[in-house]
């Protein structure tokens, strides 16, 4: 009975001793992970696509260039940083900065028709930058890369051109473009938005009169079902005149609403000003400024 009790006590000791190296090697090889995790998320901070019109070294240089201010504002935050000058010393020797790049052929598939063709067929150049560097010309701005969690968006936009009137949403086909926009403007801003369902809008009551003067304690239900952690609200309207978008951008953050304007813009840019704005001021970089077309704001990269 004696061996039986020690047997049945060895059993259970190395039973426990078991249990206790499986959950050492879960915790493990769940921290690794975690850790992988963080780092690829890292290191996409410090890469951006652009469109260049061929794989010539003209166009890989003006890629480049702008594929730097991209992932300046992407790495820090900082919105601020777009169309400012003291970005041009940096910008000529983009280059410098650059640890890989890869193209992908937009019109894969499509045959080459003529030499013009050729010449502007257009390709995605995806830069990858050296992150010490990138780090250091930030620091050189007074600014610090942002590797802290990136709140989710919960993204809601108003269109309002002449009679029509639509929300952006996440399945309806009217806003199509618009979708595809936000999402891209999302990932160039180093963002991770949602947007609402149809069926979510309507059983809320939400509409574009309710994003005019926006109620954040009653969008914010609808943004968490959906995933997102701060609501930011857009409403742009076509104005004939300035051929371009008049844009104005709401968000609620830490008891305090901010609001900035855009004029003159197409949907895309106002939509990376708009993402970019909220990171700007998630990442504690400060409120953005109210922008127009004379200002640059339509410049597009």
């Amino acid at each position: 009975m004696a061996d039986l009790h020690r047997t049945t006590r060895r059993s259970i000791l190395t039973g426990r001793g078991a249990d206790r190296a499986i959950i050492s090697i879960f915790l493990t090889a769940l921290l690794t992970w975690c850790a992988g995790t963080m780092a690829a998320a890292a290191a996409d901070l410090y890469r951006t696509k652009v469109t260049v019109t061929g794989q010539g070294e003209a166009n890989r240089m003006t890629g480049f260039a702008a594929s730097l201010e991209d992932v300046l504002i992407k790495a820090s935050g900082a919105q601020k940083l777009s169309g400012d000058r003291r970005l041009a010393a940096y910008k000529s020797k983009a280059k410098d900065f650059v640890r890989a790049f890869s193209y992908r052929d937009q019109f894969f598939g499509k045959p080459i028709r003529d030499e013009q063709g050729t010449r502007d067929r257009p390709f995605d150049l995806t830069v990858e930058f050296e992150e010490d560097k990138i780090d250091d010309i930030l620091g050189a701005f007074g600014l610090k890369p942002w590797l802290s969690h990136r709140p989710s968006l919960a993204v809601f936009v108003e269109m309002e051109q002449g009679a029509k009137n639509y929300i952006v949403t996440a399945d309806g086909t009217q806003s199509d473009l618009q979708r595809d926009a936000l999402l891209a403007a999302a990932d160039k801003r180093g963002m991770d938005i949602v947007l609402p369902g149809t069926a979510a809008l309507a059983k809320s009551n939400i509409t574009g009169a309710e994003l005019r003067t926006p109620s954040f304690p009653a969008l914010a239900p609808v943004a968490a079902a959906q995933g997102g952690e701060v609501v930011l609200v857009g409403r742009l309207v076509w104005d004939d005149r300035d051929l371009g978008w008049a844009t104005q951008w709401q968000m609620d953050w830490r008891g305090q609403t901010h609001r900035w304007q855009i004029r003159g813009v197409t949907f895309d840019e106002t939509f990376r000003r708009g993402i970019g704005g909220a990171a700007q001021i998630l990442s504690g970089n400060g409120d953005p400024v109210t922008r127009s077309s004379s200002a640059g704001a339509n410049k597009l990269h």
